[in-house]
């Protein structure tokens, strides 16, 4: 759904509450505090009333909505924006588009990648699947010791990830530099592929020994050749330049701290690219307690 449809969908606050209580409760509304569904609606104030634990709520109690200030209408253009946004949108420019001010445009889309992150955690990767690892980080200052080094010797966050052909689900997680060891990585496949009905793609690196023990593994050696029949990394290559270019180009800069939540964003868009209705299952993910 575009920012048009927004608009014509939801022409008002109104229009936007209405559809979020149907998103949420459908016809039996509940108390989102105490779970009773003893609740007397109040239309014209927009909230319920529990009788059960004498408390008044509105539709947006526990959901990324809480506490907002702003009307709901530009919350869900800001949901239509940043799906719509192959390769993200900065704070600044959401901000312009919605007509806030830079840091509630950062916190409406720190919010919306909540609704984003790990949704698909719980179903496994199969069939033929690749693993890479890249590498984020900008250019270094000036005197601050010389050009980064490149692969693996650089002071980069580096950023595992692993998607399947057929499906084309992806998993990506970044790590400490220091915990990109072979304990780490396999643990991380044994944790997101189903080992038993899957194949491991991966390149030479070392820290993939001993994924054989426990599945089938077969590895590209790009020193040599990058393709050799059904054995290449392409696909999550495919991923990496497209998370690559949103983290430069449009973020520029992104700290450790929040990059698995971009991450999760790039992701959510990857794995849901063919879904018909994203606006709508963001808006589901949106009240479920992020």
């Amino acid at each position: 759904m575009n920012i048009v449809s927004v608009y014509e969908k939801f022409p008002t606050n109104d229009h936007c509450i209405v559809h979020l209580e149907n998103v949420r409760w459908r016809s039996n509304a509940w108390c989102p505090y105490c779970r009773s569904e003893k609740v007397t609606a109040a239309p014209k104030e927009q909230r319920h009333h529990c009788n059960n634990c004498n408390t008044s709520f509105s539709v947006t109690v526990g959901t990324i909505f809480h506490h907002t200030h702003l009307p709901l209408q530009k919350w869900y253009l800001a949901i239509s924006i940043i799906l719509n946004a192959k390769k993200g949108i900065a704070a600044r420019q959401l901000g312009r588009d919605l007509q806030v001010n830079k840091d509630t445009a950062w916190r409406m889309a720190m919010k919306i990648r909540n609704a984003m992150r790990g949704r698909e955690q719980g179903t496994l990767l199969t069939g033929l699947v690749e693993a890479d690892e890249t590498f984020i980080g900008g250019k270094p200052r000036k005197g601050s010791g010389g050009p980064n080094k490149r692969g693996r010797g650089t002071k980069k966050v580096p950023v595992v990830g692993m998607v399947e052909r057929d499906q084309g689900r992806v998993r990506a997680k970044s790590f400490h530099l220091k915990r990109l060891n072979k304990k780490n990585l396999n643990a991380l496949v044994r944790g997101n592929v189903d080992i038993k009905n899957s194949v491991l793609f991966t390149d030479e690196y070392k820290g993939y020994i001993g994924i054989k023990k426990f599945m089938p593994h077969k590895v590209v050696d790009h020193t040599v050749w990058y393709v050799d029949g059904d054995k290449h990394t392409n696909t999550i290559e495919s991923f990496w330049a497209l998370l690559k270019r949103g983290i430069v180009g449009q973020y520029h800069k992104v700290s450790h701290r929040y990059l698995n939540r971009y991450i999760d964003e790039f992701s959510y868009r990857w794995n849901n690219r063919n879904e018909p209705n994203l606006f709508g299952q963001t808006l589901v993910n949106a009240v479920g307690g992020c």
